[in-house]
């Protein structure tokens, strides 16, 4: 083909200006038009999180707002049973108080006079000397007291505390003009029974714990805690003896024998009064004297009680009716408050609050 022929490149038709316009502002419009879609919907997953976060805002305030009612809602209950156990207290204690002396029987008329040693003989107990002396002599000198009855429930304590009781118990004793008896519920052991001893008559129910005639200490050593702990103990004392039973020292010898003499002796005080009390009831065994604990029927056959007897039925003997009055002098409100107290937390965390009968010991002191 002849180059004449072949058409020139600058003839050649170029874009056409309109199409590219019209193209253009086609392109131009699809912009404009996704740009407000695309702004939409930008704003609405804005909104949509905004929204969820003020929801889940809402839901975690109800639930603290839950939460708090419901501990507040705890802490009312708890409140209001501790007010309630704290008013049942001082009701029954300033109660027992007024009432004190009321007694089930009617002072106008015959009556057997009780007084209680419920609890460990002790210088701050409840069964202590000076309480149980005076609740004696109001039993003793009431017109209308037919007999004076104790009413023991004690595994013992201070020996001192129970020679001061048997000592008064025999002074009435002597003079003749009431009979005097010890009834043992369910303990009447070591210096319980040292009490009982001194009374015209023992009594207790065939199930009661009787005896337990002895002295005994109780404690502990550290010296070898304390040596194995880096620590040094440091005691100064003005005579060779003044620390001999320091449980941070061992136990010599000589320590141990002497200490031994004095429970002897006091042990000996024990039996004694324990014979001039009871007498020719007594049996001839030498188990009596040993620390042993019996029931009231073995007790009976031993001659530690003269009769398997109740409260009911040894008033009963007496009158055609139970009747009787408690010369137990009241003890202070605010003292019985707290005991009752101590008693309710001990029983409520599962501890006990009254002495074992198998653990008749004071720890690290010597006693009945």
């Amino acid at each position: 083909m002849s180059k004449e022929n072949t058409p020139d490149e600058d003839d050649r038709p170029g874009p056409d200006p309109w199409t590219q316009e019209v193209g253009a502002g086609a392109q131009k419009r699809q912009t404009e038009e996704a740009e407000p879609a695309a702004s939409e919907d930008a704003e609405a997953l804005v909104e949509r999180q905004r929204l969820m976060q003020l929801e889940m805002m809402d839901r975690w305030i109800g639930g603290v707002l839950t939460e708090q009612r419901r501990s507040r809602r705890w802490k009312l209950f708890f409140r209001f049973i501790f007010v309630a156990i704290i008013v049942a207290l001082l009701w029954g204690a300033f109660s027992s108080a007024i009432l004190v002396g009321a007694g089930r029987g009617m002072p106008a008329q015959p009556h057997l006079g009780i007084v209680t040693v419920d609890g460990v003989i002790a210088s701050d107990s409840p069964a202590n000397a000076e309480r149980v002396i005076s609740g004696l002599n109001r039993a003793w000198e009431a017109e209308h007291t037919e007999a004076v009855l104790l009413h023991i429930n004690s595994p013992g304590g201070s020996p001192v505390q129970s020679q001061r009781i048997y000592a008064e118990i025999m002074r009435l004793r002597d003079t003749g003009d009431k009979p005097i008896i010890a009834l043992i519920e369910d303990i009447g052991a070591s210096g319980a029974y040292y009490i009982a001893a001194a009374a015209d008559e023992i009594a207790a129910s065939p199930a009661s714990l009787v005896g337990s005639i002895g002295v005994i200490y109780s404690g502990f050593g550290f010296e070898r805690a304390i040596d194995s702990l880096g620590i040094e103990r440091r005691v100064l004392t003005a005579g060779e003896n003044k620390a001999f039973l320091d449980p941070f020292k061992p136990l010599d010898e000589d320590t141990t024998e002497f200490w031994q003499q004095v429970l002897d002796n006091t042990h000996q005080q024990f039996i004694d009064d324990v014979v001039a009390g009871r007498g020719e009831r007594l049996s001839d065994d030498d188990e009596i004297f040993s620390g042993l604990i019996w029931s009231g029927e073995q007790a009976i056959e031993l001659g530690l009680i003269d009769r398997l007897d109740s409260l009911e039925s040894l008033s009963r003997s007496y009158f055609d009716e139970a009747r009787w009055e408690d010369y137990t002098p009241a003890q202070d409100p605010f003292e019985r408050l707290s005991r009752r107290f101590a008693q309710t937390a001990a029983q409520l965390l599962g501890l006990k609050s009254s002495p074992s009968p198998v653990s008749l010991q004071v720890p690290s002191d010597a006693s009945y």
